[in-house]
C-alpha cells in the first residue's frame, strides 16, 4: 500500500523511544484543541520516534490508514479486540482479507480476557477469534500483539497451537505471572511495560521490570488509558512512554539510554516490516 505523508511530523533517527501498542484513534484530544496531528509532535519533541496504533475492530481499519499515511513515524495493526462485541464475527477469510488489503505490521489487538465472567463477548467466541487471528497472522507471517486477563495458561495453550515461534509477538500490558512470561519468551514473544509499572501498588509488574531479559522487553503506553505516574488521572497520550521507559530503568539499575536504545532494537527485531 502506498503512503504519502502531509502531516509535518517525522520519525526520529534510530535509536528513539517507541509505544508499541496504543489507540491513536481514541486519544482523548481536548488538551491539543482537537488536533491529533499536535498529539503526534508532542511525542515526536519527547523523543517517541515511531508509534503502532492498534485496532480494536475491523471497522477501524479505513481510518488508521489514514493516520498512517499522514504521519510517518506511525504503523497500524490489525485485529478484533477479545472484549470488542460485533453484529457480525469476522470470518478466517475476512481477516485474511483486511490483512491483504489494509497491509499491517502486526495483527492486533486480539487475545483472550476471562476476567469479566458476564463480559459482552462469550469465552467460546474469544477462542475462535483469538484462534482465527493467529492462524491469518501466521499465514501472513505478521507478528501478534495479545491481550490476555485472567487467562495465561489458555492463551499460551493457543499460541503454542497457532503462532509461529519464528515471527512471534508480544503480550502487551503484562501483569500476569513470570512463569506465564517466561514461557511467552520461550515461544518466541516478546513482554510489553505499560504505565502499570510506575503505579506505587504494582510492585508486581516492577519485579518482572528487573528480572525478564532486557533484549524481550517493549514499552507502551495503552493510551488513551493506563497514564504513568506523574500522570495518574490524567489522559494518557504517547509521549508519556517514556515514563514507563525510565521506571524500567530506575528498577534495573541502569541507564534510560541503555533501555531507549534495547527497547528500540527489539521493536524493530520483532516488528520487522517496520520501515
Amino acid at each position: 500500500m502506498t503512503r504519502s505523508f502531509t502531516a509535518s511530523a517525522a520519525p526520529l533517527a534510530q535509536p528513539h523511544f517507541i509505544d508499541s501498542h496504543c489507540h491513536l484513534d481514541r486519544l482523548d484530544l481536548a488538551p491539543y484543541q482537537g488536533s491529533l496531528d499536535a498529539a503526534i509532535d508532542a511525542a515526536l519533541e519527547a523523543g517517541v520516534g515511531r508509534i503502532l496504533a492498534m485496532a480494536t475492530d475491523l471497522d477501524d481499519l479505513p481510518g488508521l490508514v489514514e493516520i498512517a499515511r499522514r504521519h510517518r513515524c506511525v504503523e497500524i495493526a490489525a485485529g478484533v479486540h477479545p472484549l470488542k462485541a460485533l453484529e457480525h464475527e469476522p470470518s478466517l477469510d475476512e481477516i485474511r482479507a483486511c490483512i491483504e488489503r489494509f497491509a499491517p505490521v502486526a495483527v492486533g489487538e486480539i487475545g483472550l480476557d476471562f476476567a469479566d465472567t458476564e463480559a459482552a463477548v462469550p469465552f467460546e467466541t474469544q477462542r475462535l477469534r483469538f484462534r482465527n487471528h493467529l492462524i491469518a497472522a501466521t499465514e501472513a507471517e505478521l507478528p501478534v500483539s495479545v491481550h490476555t486477563r485472567a487467562a495465561g495458561d489458555e492463551t499460551l495453550a493457543l499460541i503454542r497451537a497457532h503462532a509461529n515461534p519464528d515471527i512471534g509477538g508480544v503480550l502487551h500490558c503484562f501483569t500476569d505471572d513470570i512463569d506465564i512470561a517466561r514461557e511467552a519468551i520461550r515461544l518466541g514473544f516478546y513482554i510489553s511495560l505499560s504505565g502499570i509499572v510506575t503505579f506505587h501498588r504494582a510492585e508486581n509488574v516492577r519485579e518482572l521490570a528487573r528480572r525478564l531479559p532486557l533484549d524481550r522487553l517493549l514499552v507502551e503506553t495503552d493510551s488513551p488509558w493506563l497514564a504513568p505516574v506523574p500522570h495518574r488521572g490524567k489522559p494518557n497520550e504517547p509521549r508519556h512512554v517514556v515514563e514507563v521507559a525510565k521506571t524500567i530503568a530506575e528498577v534495573r539499575g541502569i541507564s534510560l539510554d541503555e533501555v531507549r536504545m534495547q527497547t528500540s532494537a527489539n521493536f524493530y527485531r520483532l516488528f520487522s516490516r517496520v520501515r
